[in-house]
């Protein structure tokens, strides 16, 4: 039996990086997975390469900035699977050449990053819920962020839309724990995305891994198989919580790996 063998998934922002990743191990493991994006035809081929594995999947299309698309890709998954177990809110967008410091970033894109990481979580819990509650409880995974605990120069909007999801995770485990629904969050530090190798310069993703506790950099399914985790019956007992996955990125006091570098050629 797989982990989550005869769960229905609705997985959000599923056609590459961490959404991909996790619904193909949802699949692996016996969920019948709905993989929503903005990019149809990413999300299409990616539940047609499920599928040719011998899964089932379906893709379809989801503007996360729209609340009714929003609730279509609720109910499809619904009319589809005739259920919903498992919902997976992983759309976000950031942008680092409008969301600056406080003082300059572009308020357009606070109110753009708010509506879509943020609003984009409760709605999909409001529609996914009294599906879930129908089929005697589920569980739901928002993606969080570690920009939700750790300041930046920028990304303003970002982190504090992230810190938002994590604690309005924690309201809808409380609101509906006694339905049977949990709700976690996964906080993801620095992954190796197929967007994340394009868009930052080696030179940057070797500083992240200098400051790692761990020496390597995270990649998709290092957040999958947590989401994985989160979605089975294994972490029945798990609910409210937010997981870090980091790579120890943060759990130091910040000069380590300079003191460290420090140490060393001063010995030698």
């Amino acid at each position: 039996m797989g982990r989550v063998q005869g769960k229905v998934a609705l997985v959000t922002g599923g056609a590459s990086g961490i959404g991909l990743s996790t619904a193909q191990l949802m699949a692996k493991e016996g969920a019948k997975v709905v993989i929503a994006d903005f990019n149809v035809e990413g999300a299409k081929q990616a539940a047609e390469a499920i599928v040719a594995q011998g899964g089932e999947a379906v893709g379809v299309f989801l503007d996360a900035g729209n609340g009714d698309s929003i609730k279509e890709a609720v109910d499809f998954t619904v009319e589809k699977f005739g259920l919903l177990n498992v919902l997976f809110n992983n759309v976000g967008l950031t942008n680092l050449q409008k969301d600056l410091d406080v003082v300059n970033m572009d308020l357009d894109e606070w109110d753009k990053l708010m509506n879509v990481n943020l609003k984009s979580v409760l709605l999909g819990c409001r529609y996914a819920i009294p599906h879930m509650i129908k089929a005697g409880g589920g569980s739901i995974i928002n993606t969080a962020s570690m920009a939700a605990f750790a300041s930046d120069a920028i990304r303003s909007a970002y982190g504090a839309s992230k810190a938002a999801v994590a604690h309005l995770t924690k309201y809808v485990a409380t609101q509906y724990g006694k339905d049977l629904i949990r709700c976690n969050a996964v906080a993801p530090g620095l992954i190796l995305t197929p967007a994340a190798e394009k868009n930052i310069p080696p030179a940057v993703l070797e500083i992240f891994k200098k400051y790692n506790a761990l020496p390597y950099n995270g990649e998709a399914d290092d957040i999958g198989y947590t989401v994985l985790f989160l979605a089975s019956d294994e972490s029945k007992y798990i609910t409210g919580q937010t997981i870090k996955v980091e790579g120890g990125h943060y759990i130091a006091n910040p000069s380590i790996a300079d003191f460290n570098e420090f140490m060393k050629n001063t010995q030698a």
